[in-house]
């Protein structure tokens, strides 16, 4: 959550800081503020809103001159949005200006303990203890003052700091809290994500966790919490800042919608090779692979609705027992988890909070953990015992869905690696499944082709108060993440069901016009889900079906029927999510919404 960009060099600090924040508003904020060193003095500037607004005070950053800074993008944690609460926060002579991501755990002792030593606040946040603190324990070497802070502070942080008596100095630390560092010929760069200094520079250092930076224009140091000084190797970021950029969409989500055929394609394709599926990444021996007596798959929001899908399609086709946790519930609950068990974490950013408590919870236990991301470098992608990297390329929409796409493929070929060591699939079965993977690109470029036609339905429900997504087996797993997607950009109320859950209690929330959405793309349960469809159309419900080319009794039972091509029962999720995409972001852009940021989420949730 949240966006930190900071820039110390021969160029104009606030211009560059703006345009940094700039890219990062796909992680969401309610406030934003910058902090710029001018010669004399540190000047701040911050409100409640926009990013525009910010750009509107300062023309742009040309009324901030000075060649170090700091800015920042909030969303509200602890105090309301507002100018006040906004980042940067400063001591009480403005001589030390502090930005920060994250949730610091013991503020409120902190807090007492500063007020007792005459210290004022005049903000709600939590990260006004940092500005105080680092200014308690400052005695003109600034490192030193950030690393007593850093032994006092509980909880998750990325931060940037600058001083008004070191203004050739910018600093940098991170727990918890994803951040990075950058740089090229005039300057260096901190920032929460790579696209903020992608234009600036593609060669970016990961900064882990109590890490700090010392940056000047010229070079950047780091150490240790303890004031030890430590090399880093810097990585080169192969994407083009192009990715990131709308290619003449509407919005971001359109964009990353119509990049699902080639999303697949790219994590698909290299891991196919004559005839079997090889992933290299596992580092692990078919002996080893074959060994593996249980799974446990751990991750949030989307994510965990990728590993619900993996649930039945591993179980079904490897014959493994499959166990989908939430993360904010696995890292609680003390799990009893079976020796031999592997734990696969998923999470497009790769820092996730809960997702990265629950991997460091697992390997404490000493239990293999695979990470399944889509960001290099990332903090998963670091810690877990291996990594399968979704190729999905940068995702700036809040609302995901080529990065959902891509951890669907992921699971599925994880899941046929598996049924191949543990020959619990034939010869037959397993190459006809991998042409039907090979088809899946084209398929979904063809179903993306009818957005019309669900542009045209979605208009009839822009007004809808409710709307229930029900299915079996993968069929709820769609429903879970088609449910998601309407909610989240839309702000209609919605809910996904087990169809066969409707007679406990749900459907008594069916009345005269409320939608039903069904998904029916298992064989074997298409009479069932017909049968749920009549009990909700005996109660009013208007049912929309998404079913399978050739079930043609859908046509009979349901008011509207997208049929998708036929494919292999276990993969049908990575074609009939697809209208559901277009379902919800056609009710969003009908409603007027904000699709691509939508109200209160972040893309990133790196806080609990």
């Amino acid at each position: 959550m949240c966006g930190i960009v900071g820039y110390i060099g021969n160029k104009q600090a606030a211009p560059i800081i703006l345009d940094g924040l700039a890219r990062l508003e796909y992680r969401g904020y309610d406030s934003a503020g910058m902090a710029v060193f001018d010669g004399k003095k540190i000047n701040v500037v911050k409100a409640a809103g926009r990013l525009k607004i910010l750009e509107e005070m300062t023309h742009n950053g040309e009324t901030m001159p000075g060649c170090v800074g700091i800015g920042h993008t909030r969303w509200a944690t602890h105090g309301a949005p507002s100018t006040v609460n906004a980042h940067p926060h400063y001591n009480g002579t403005g001589t030390i200006a502090v930005v920060h991501n994250g949730i610091i755990e013991n503020y409120i002792v902190l807090r007492k303990m500063l007020q007792e030593k005459g210290y004022q606040f005049v903000s709600e946040t939590d990260t006004e203890v940092i500005a105080h603190l680092v200014d308690y324990y400052y005695k003109g070497n600034p490192l030193e003052a950030i690393t007593k802070v850093l032994h006092r502070v509980e909880g998750s942080y990325a931060l940037g700091v600058i001083f008004a008596e070191h203004p050739d100095q910018l600093f940098a630390t991170r727990k918890d809290s994803p951040l990075i560092v950058g740089q090229n010929e005039e300057g260096c760069f901190i920032a929460s994500d790579v696209p903020a200094i992608l234009k600036y520079t593609r060669r970016v250092t990961y900064v882990e966790n109590q890490e700090i930076v010392r940056l000047r224009k010229d070079h950047m140091h780091f150490y240790t919490v303890d004031e030890e000084e430590i090399q880093k190797e810097s990585v080169t970021i192969e994407w083009d800042s192009n990715a990131a950029e709308k290619g003449g969409y509407e919005h971001f989500m359109l964009k990353e919608m119509y990049e699902q055929p080639k999303t697949v394609t790219d994590t698909l394709m290299p891991r196919i090779k004559d005839g079997e599926v090889v992933i290299d990444e596992l580092n692990m021996s078919d002996e080893e692979l074959s060994g593996i007596k249980k799974i446990y798959i751990v991750a949030c929001g989307s994510a965990y609705h990728a590993g619900v899908t993996g649930k039945y399609v591993l179980e079904g086709l490897s014959r493994i027992s499959v166990e989908v946790d939430l993360a904010s519930e696995f890292r609680y609950r003390n799990p009893v988890m079976e020796e031999g068990a592997m734990v696969i974490v998923i999470s497009q950013s790769g820092e996730t909070a809960d997702t990265l408590a629950a991997l460091r919870e697992s390997k404490e236990r000493g239990f293999q953990v695979l990470g399944i991301v889509n960001v290099v470098g990332s903090s998963i992608a670091r810690e877990a015992d291996s990594v399968l990297y979704t190729w999905a390329g940068p995702e700036i929409a809040v609302a995901t869905t080529k990065a959902y796409s891509a951890q669907l493929i992921a699971l599925y070929l994880l899941a046929l690696k598996f049924a191949r060591v543990k020959k619990t699939v034939s010869d037959d079965e397993f190459g006809q499944m991998l042409d039907d993977l090979k088809k899946l690109p084209d398929q979904i470029e063809m179903l993306l082709s009818n957005k019309n036609n669900i542009q045209r339905f979605a208009n009839r429900y822009i007004g809808a108060r409710d709307i229930f997504f029900i299915g079996r087996g993968i069929d709820y797993a769609i429903s879970l993440e088609g449910s998601l997607k309407l909610k989240e950009i839309s702000y209609i109320h919605s809910e996904a069901y087990p169809a066969g859950e409707l007679k406990h209690g749900t459907i008594s929330l069916i009345e005269e016009g409320t939608l039903v959405a069904t998904v029916a793309t298992q064989p074997g349960l298409f009479a069932k889900t017909i049968s749920n469809i009549v009990e909700v159309k005996a109660r009013g419900a208007f049912v929309l079906a998404v079913t399978v080319e050739g079930n043609i009794e859908m046509e009979k039972a349901a008011d509207y029927v997208i049929y998708i091509p036929e494919t292999n029962p276990y993969f049908t999720n990575s074609l009939a999510i697809i209208p559901l995409q277009l379902f919800g972001y056609y009710v969003s852009v009908g409603k007027g919404c904000d699709v691509d940021k939508p109200r209160n989420l972040a893309k990133s949730v790196t806080v609990e």
